[in-house]
């Protein structure tokens, strides 16, 4: 019989993939072909089930409602099972294997579980609290068959308030999994069966098993199907030694070209999607690519350029190209100016910055009575030769304040359960430039005094701009200052300067009217602009930290203490 298209939503539809080949044995409702119009991406499962005969499409072509798609013939159920082993390319196998049936998949589930409780003891758990009454799956972390140690993550729930990774109760052997991704959970529910560690020589044999009828059959092996409990763990694994939070992979798989199902099978793989190379047209991102990445992992063929875009993060997260702007009809007349390299260098880095939930803090410090001591000591220091500006007490208050709130002088472990706490203050100062903008950093910062930070202030500034800094005085930051200085303006958001998790905006200083009790009286307002990471500092954090520094600016004898 002939599978025709249903409706698309739209006239038509641009075939973008086509999932299937021909002598592919297909159940009802397994996705068969990709389509593309300027609205969406469309998956079309098909209406019966049996062995794909002939493909009447190519990639590229467009259809509509009623397009002859392919012709399948139809199979029972004994054939159908039969047809499913029968070799073909290992990705394809592969590929059978992730598009199973649930019920399929359930039944295996049972069998394993039934399995496992012959040999040890076994027993289903329930979610703890999530602190919502319910989230959503976003990620099962581990498989059916996984050896698991206690506390270890299992699954990742979302709700609109956070992302919550669920432990492993006990240590011991995955025997079922009952929840999918994509599932709405509650407090309470059972999710997983684990039983006791006896129980992981008996599931450990099972991949022999299915390599030995594999090669009975004349087969070829199949690493990824044949070794599920080694191929999945080493592709997860791939993923989380960089691990990333949940919305930061989400934004990844957003800015790719790839359809759902295989957005899917990477959540399911745990691959960062940004790092694949797509091979079909306009660079899409096929199941196939997602497989051959993970071999290539896992055989150490091809490891190393692949890891490049995710420590660039520049390629992984692109914006789309631009519009072709030579018709000057529509784009008017246009002048091309290159990039400093100082920008250049920088657009890696920034990049970063869109993997970060970031936050604002704003307060006001009075800085009136510090101002006052700055104007009585500038003309000693000034005979001196040293500039006296606002910017070395405010480094010396924030260098004080992090000392006694060290989280903000911290970063986040690559995976994502470690706070790093640095016991010196290394402070990055932002420093304009005809280039660009450049970070020198005062090292120990926290153990020097107004006026040599003064000093290391104004040499800093002076070499940055005469291009003169080392490799050294431009490294190490665990904490930046952005200051406006007189430039203007009230308030902004600086962004984090990735691994840092929090920076410190000054905006220009104003005599504002404030009332003491009795009256109102001019006092110099100093605006504070505190952009953290919201992965590792809440807004109390941040409240409370930006205060007390506009505390510590109040009153200059505290920063002395």
């Amino acid at each position: 019989m002939e599978i025709k298209a249903p409706d698309l939503g739209v006239d038509s539809a641009e075939v973008a993939e086509i999932m299937v080949k021909v002598g592919d044995v297909i159940s009802e409702n397994d996705n068969i072909v990709l389509v593309e119009s300027d609205k969406a991406s469309v998956e079309i499962p098909s209406p019966v089930s049996g062995k794909v005969t002939a493909i009447a499409i190519n990639v590229g072509d467009s259809v509509s409602e009623g397009s002859v798609l392919m012709s399948v013939e139809a199979a029972d159920a004994g054939a159908s099972d039969d047809a499913k082993s029968e070799p073909a390319q290992a990705v394809q196998e592969v590929k059978a294997e992730e598009n199973k049936p649930e019920e399929s998949k359930s039944e295996d589930q049972s069998a394993q579980t039934q399995a496992a409780s012959a040999n040890t003891g076994s027993q289903t758990y329930n979610l703890p609290d999530l602190g919502v009454d319910s989230a959503e799956v976003a990620e099962l972390m581990v498989n059916v068959g996984d050896s698991v140690e206690e506390g270890q993550p299992l699954l990742l729930v979302e709700s609109d308030k956070a992302s919550v990774e669920v432990p492993a109760p006990v240590g011991g052997v995955v025997e079922a999994i009952l929840l999918k991704a994509g599932d709405s959970v509650s407090n309470g529910q059972a999710f997983i069966t684990i039983a006791g560690a006896g129980a992981a020589p008996s599931a450990a044999s099972e991949p022999v098993k299915t390599e030995q009828k594999a090669e009975q059959k004349g087969e070829a092996k199949v690493e990824t199907k044949a070794e599920p409990q080694a191929a999945k763990p080493q592709a997860q694994s791939l993923a989380q030694g960089n691990k990333l939070p949940e919305n930061i992979v989400n934004e990844k798989a957003r800015n790719v070209h790839a359809g759902p199902a295989v957005r899917k099978l990477a959540r399911e793989l745990g691959v960062d999607i940004g790092a694949v190379t797509g091979t079909a047209a306009h660079g899409r991102i096929l199941k196939e690519d997602l497989f051959g990445y993970v071999k290539s992992v896992m055989t150490g063929v091809a490891a190393a350029p692949k890891a490049a875009p995710s420590t660039n993060a520049g390629s992984a997260i692109s914006l789309p190209p631009l519009p072709d702007m030579s018709n000057k009809e529509i784009w008017g007349e246009i002048e091309t100016v290159d990039l400093t390299r100082l920008q250049k260098v920088s657009i890696p880095q920034l990049n970063l910055n869109t993997l970060l939930p970031q936050v604002t803090q704003f307060d006001l410090a009075d800085i009136t009575d510090t101002e006052a001591m700055r104007n009585e000591l500038k003309g000693e220091f000034k005979a001196q030769g040293i500039g006296l500006t606002i910017l070395a007490f405010i480094v010396k208050a924030v260098a004080y304040a992090l000392t006694q709130h060290p989280k903000f002088n911290s970063h986040v472990s690559d995976d994502n359960t470690q706070m790093i706490i640095r016991k010196s203050v290394h402070m990055g100062i932002a420093v304009a430039t005809d280039d660009g903008l450049i970070v020198p950093v005062i090292r120990d910062a926290q153990a020097k005094g107004i006026r040599q930070l003064a000093i290391e202030i104004g040499e800093l500034a002076k070499k940055a701009r005469d291009k003169k800094l080392t490799a050294k005085e431009l490294q190490g930051a665990s904490f930046t200052i952005s200051s406006q200085g007189n430039m203007g303006g009230t308030y902004f958001t600086p962004l984090v300067n990735h691994p840092q998790v929090a920076i410190l905006g000054i905006s220009e200083s104003t005599y504002q009217p404030r009332w003491n009790g009795k009256e109102f009286e001019p006092r110099l307002m100093l605006p504070l602009s505190l952009s953290y990471d919201h992965r590792t500092i809440n807004g109390a954090d941040a409240a409370v930290f930006t205060r007390y520094i506009a505390k510590l600016l109040a009153d200059p004898r505290k920063i002395l203490l």
